[in-house]
């Protein structure tokens, strides 16, 4: 079983909307994720999630803390994947897509009433997601 691990960011702005992209390929659908992406050689989950939410959103960002590692197998891709989520403030950069894959079409901010109508690319992270924003923990 193939290895896939990656990180994502979790960023809540001052009115408690969560920073997410619309994503997919060409011909696929699209869905609403949270920055994310998969670490490169060599690099630590820190910097991967730093990496990916600029690539993604046009923000510099840094970590304030370690939310939660997602462990599961995808069978049908014969696939274990492992991702870090992070807490993150952002320090700098403005809304630009610039990812390298080309799989970006969208940056917003959104409330949790909408998060709780997004097409979400990860369907089982919407609770999770909620469950910060209720918090308020993330600034």
């Amino acid at each position: 079983m193939e290895k896939w691990q990656g990180a994502a960011g979790i960023c809540l702005n001052e009115h408690n909307q969560l920073l997410m992209v619309l994503q997919g390929s060409l011909n696929e659908e699209k869905t609403w994720s949270v920055p994310s992406g998969m670490k490169e050689d060599g690099e630590d989950f820190v910097s991967c999630c730093i990496r990916e939410v600029e690539e993604e959103t046009g923000y510099v960002v840094e970590v304030i803390e370690k939310l939660l590692v997602k462990e599961e197998e995808q069978k049908e891709l014969s696939l274990q994947v492992k991702v870090h989520y992070f807490a993150v403030k952002i320090t700098g950069g403005a809304p630009a897509i610039q990812d390298p894959d080309q799989l970006i079409y969208e940056i917003s901010w959104k409330s949790a009433e909408e998060v709780e109508n997004l097409n979400l690319t990860y369907p089982n992270d919407k609770e999770f997601l909620l469950r910060i924003m209720a918090s308020h923990s993330v600034r």
